[in-house]
């Protein structure tokens, strides 16, 4: 488990994470959101002890990271896009990294196997890919096969076979009991693996919620219906609080459930040829939380300017 308990960082003048509190349990996979320079990497730098806290603290099973004798046993990390120095091969930087943590040169080649890069072991890493680059990061983190996944932007550089990879390995080791934090801009991808949600703005907690219920409260569903008699049911839809939306020869509902609108239909004798609903995204969810604390806001075609 990784607690971190009012955990704030100063860079100079810039408070770069306030007074963050919030719990990553096990057996779950947290997704760790928030626009750029919302803290993100700086947390997990210091989850990591490789920023120290300007107050707060962030503890890894109840004691600061630094307090672990084998660290790589306890906590696995990826929080860069590359891993190892140019010169050296997959197996000789995994091997010193086993021999500083006495983990058994077995597994070196143990983990390779688990990442696809068997095949390259003995290739120089500076001749590597980005997502070759990602896949020996992670081989690395898995080295000690920790009961905590710590990975920045791990899908970074990957194809989608390997994406379809990591989000398998994520879950895997949560089923088995594993903690698992993970950020990323991929919210598709967050939706399908992230059982809990924490997002942060600026350095401080958004919010910290199931994924599934924080989607469901910040967005709405949209129910489309398809009729021969769209018009007339359109005219009995017209209510205070309900949004119709023309779209082809179908109606986009916001505002009714879809059992009151098939209801109404039934009562008013309209046939419907579809009732259907289409349930709110995470990045949905994730724009209108955000909307107020991202560093840099583009300017939309047509729209008023940036915000």
């Amino acid at each position: 488990m990784i607690a971190l308990q009012a955990l704030s960082k100063d860079f100079g003048a810039t408070r770069a994470v306030n007074a963050l509190t919030a719990t990553i349990e096990p057996g779950q996979v947290t997704g760790f959101l928030g626009p750029n320079g919302a803290g993100k990497s700086t947390t997990m730098r210091m989850i990591l002890g490789l920023d120290a806290p300007s107050s707060g603290q962030a503890l890894v099973n109840s004691v600061p990271y630094a307090q672990l004798r084998y660290p790589l046993h306890v906590v696995g990390a990826h929080i860069s896009g590359t891993a190892g120095h140019p010169g050296h091969t997959p197996r000789t930087f995994l091997k010193a990294l086993a021999q500083s943590n006495r983990i058994p040169a077995s597994r070196v080649d143990e983990v390779l196997a688990e990442v696809g890069l068997q095949s390259v072991a003995a290739k120089r890493i500076g001749g590597f890919s980005l997502g070759m680059r990602q896949r020996l990061g992670i081989a690395a983190a898995l080295l000690g096969d920790p009961e905590i996944l710590v990975l920045d932007e791990p899908m970074n550089g990957l194809d989608a076979e390997g994406i379809g990879w990591i989000r398998q390995l994520m879950r895997t080791r949560a089923d088995c009991g594993g903690t698992v934090f993970v950020s990323s801009h991929l919210m598709s991808e967050v939706q399908q693996v992230a059982d809990q949600l924490i997002l942060v703005g600026r350095g401080e907690l958004i919010a910290q919620a199931p994924t599934g219920e924080l989607i469901r409260q910040f967005t709405q569903q949209v129910i489309t219906v398809r009729s021969p008699q769209l018009a007339a049911l359109a005219g009995l839809l017209r209510q205070p609080g309900i949004e119709l939306n023309a779209a082809g020869d179908r109606l986009e509902v916001l505002g009714m459930p879809l059992e009151n609108i098939g209801a109404l239909a039934f009562a008013h004798g309209i046939e419907l040829h579809e009732l259907s609903v289409a349930h709110g995204s995470l990045e949905n969810a994730y724009n209108q939380l955000t909307h107020d604390t991202v560093e840099y806001s583009a300017e939309l075609a047509g729209g008023a300017g940036s915000k």
